[in-house]
């Protein structure tokens, strides 16, 4: 069972609330300077020129200040929490550019991200959190990017994990 704040229970029970739920990723790779972040929600005005808006958040260590998550127009698809759904989340941002789509285009490895969801009104309450998750796909089309997340695959993981040596298995050199 997941753990939500008491704002964000009463915001569910309401049939009408004017609480506003905000989804923030944190892109990782090592081929990137930083971390980008974005936000779902234009929670305030970041800078007038350019005009940018964002989220301000201390999530995953971020200082609000000079690390906020830009607002993006996109939709997400959080991942499910059953026991028997798969843990795959999609994002489609809209209105990219295209240094955006190529940066996305030009990494031969997995870059992680990580996904949580707060309230606008209290940014630095996590309601829930998806870490570690990996950019499995990205489809460029005009205009907007479509995003597939997933856990790491475990058909990556070896099998069997260790090997059957006899310093790792005394039991069996008998």
């Amino acid at each position: 069972m997941r753990r939500l704040s008491l704002n964000a229970r009463n915001a569910h029970l309401q049939e009408h609330s004017a609480e506003v739920e905000v989804a923030l990723f944190c892109f990782e790779h090592p081929g990137l300077d930083a971390p980008i972040r974005l936000s779902t929600d234009p929670t305030e005005r970041l800078s007038s020129d350019p005009l940018m808006y964002g989220t301000r958040s201390a999530w995953l260590d971020a200082d609000p200040e000079s690390d906020p998550y830009y607002f993006v127009v996109a939709s997400a698809e959080l991942p499910s929490d059953l026991d028997d759904a798969t843990s795959t989340a999609s994002v489609v941002l809209e209105n990219v550019s295209r240094d955006i789509a190529g940066l996305l285009l030009s990494f031969t490895s997995l870059a992680s991200v990580h996904v949580a969801v707060v309230l606008a009104s209290s940014p630095d309450v996590v309601e829930a959190e998806f870490r570690d998750l990996k950019l499995v796909s990205a489809v460029v089309d005009a205009g907007e990017v479509s995003l597939q997340l997933s856990r790491a695959p475990i058909e990556e993981e070896t099998i069997p994990m260790d090997r059957f040596t006899k310093d790792r298995f005394p039991g069996l050199f008998r």
